[in-house]
């Protein structure tokens, strides 16, 4: 989780990255981009023997932040009358990384997602009046509330919410990690889960194991991982192991049930996004009392 290396700056001014994605650049975590404009080019790099039949997803519905990517999203029940939801990573909030053990709610926010059309170019500007939820507990998520519904979004921009799946990932998916910060596309597959991953102070739960091909840099955190057989949102993009150290920050380690310790160098994850549907009820309001929500609560509510 960090910063894009000065390397990998220096490669775009020179439109090499948009070529070609080298496997140990930098971490999917924020990064402020001093003095740079994140390129209009589109790098997709498709597993080799994907079916035709699965759906190429597009960059409509996706957002850039000022240091990460994000999606406008919805729940599989939320109506068009519901205020919008920009989902993103817990360490892109804009009011630092959460430490672990911290759940945060309804904390007000004024923050601005650029929003994209299916080929990167702007569609509008959300705004958000509230962090509706945020942690890096158990998972790596934010959600912030918009101030206007989707279908006021709809109507002024054309473009539709990307649905949450309700359902869990599918090992040996072909899966999509769609970038608006960077306007790029990381085409790969569900290699599988980690038990428990591991990164410096933070351990989350059930992670998705993307294969080789999606190499993901700086500024993808938070990027919805798309399952082309659905074309739903399955997980959201986090981190990966940049240089093979073990559980250090931009280094996460698996750790399976018997404790046992496994590294990955270049391998890159995902949260699972399926079990936040669960805690939305009627008016995509939060509720983490809901009956099936698991997600890490506030030590306050926690304790009752």
């Amino acid at each position: 989780m960090r910063k894009p290396l000065l390397a990998t700056l220096t490669a775009i001014a020179l439109g090499a990255a948009a070529l070609t994605v080298t496997a140990g650049t930098a971490a999917a975590a924020p990064d402020h981009v001093s003095g740079a404009t994140p390129t209009a080019a589109t790098a997709a790099v498709r597993p080799v023997g994907t079916p035709a039949s699965l759906t190429a997803s597009s960059f409509a519905g996706t957002v850039a932040l000022s240091n990460c990517s994000g999606s406008l999203i919805r729940m599989p029940n939320s109506q068009a009358t519901d205020p919008g939801l920009v989902m993103t990573n817990g360490h892109c909030l804009e009011t630092g990384l959460p430490s672990a053990g911290q759940v945060i709610t309804n904390q007000s926010s004024t923050r601005s997602f650029t929003l994209l059309n299916a080929s990167a170019g702007t569609a509008g500007t959300l705004k958000a009046n509230k962090v509706v939820y945020a942690t890096m507990t158990d998972t790596d998520v934010t959600l912030y509330q918009l101030t206007k519904t989707y279908a006021q979004i709809q109507q002024s921009t054309g473009i539709a919410p990307l649905t949450l799946s309700a359902a869990h990932p599918v090992q040996g998916h072909a899966i999509d990690v769609v970038s608006g910060y960077w306007k790029r596309v990381y085409s790969c597959s569900v290699d599988g889960f980690a038990y428990r991953l591991k990164e410096s102070q933070w351990t989350w739960k059930d992670a998705v194991r993307y294969t080789p091909e999606c190499q993901v840099i700086g500024g993808t955190s938070g990027s919805p991982v798309i399952d082309r057989t659905t074309g739903q949102v399955t997980a959201i993009n986090n981190t990966i192991n940049e240089n093979g150290e073990s559980c250090t920050l931009d280094n996460p380690c698996e750790v399976d049930e018997q404790g046992a310790v496994t590294i990955r160098q270049g391998t890159g994850y995902a949260e699972e996004t399926y079990t936040i549907p669960a805690c939305f009820t009627t008016g995509n309001k939060l509720d983490l009392s809901a009956p099936g929500c698991t997600l890490a609560k506030p030590a306050a509510v926690a304790a009752r």
